[in-house]
């Protein structure tokens, strides 16, 4: 005799395996402080010593970074 319940595999889903519910993909993995730290970092530097005005292309950059880790700037 063979057992039915033996021959069904059933796979835990992920929420089953953490406990919580998968998070949604459009929600970054990262807080937006620790995203991006290197155009972060070119970003500041420039800002610092040569005025906002001047680094549109590093703000624009580390905007783009941000972007396309998930945040809506």
């Amino acid at each position: 005799m063979e057992n039915s319940a033996s021959a069904t595999t059933v796979t835990p889903t992920a929420e089953e395996k953490t406990g919580q519910a998968p998070a949604p993909d459009t929600k970054p993995k990262k807080k937006i402080c620790c995203a991006c730290p290197d155009t972060k970092r070119l970003r500041d530097e420039c800002i610092v010593e040569h005025g906002e005005d001047a680094c549109g292309k590093w703000i624009e950059a580390h905007r783009l970074c941000l972007r396309a880790e998930g945040f809506n700037v």
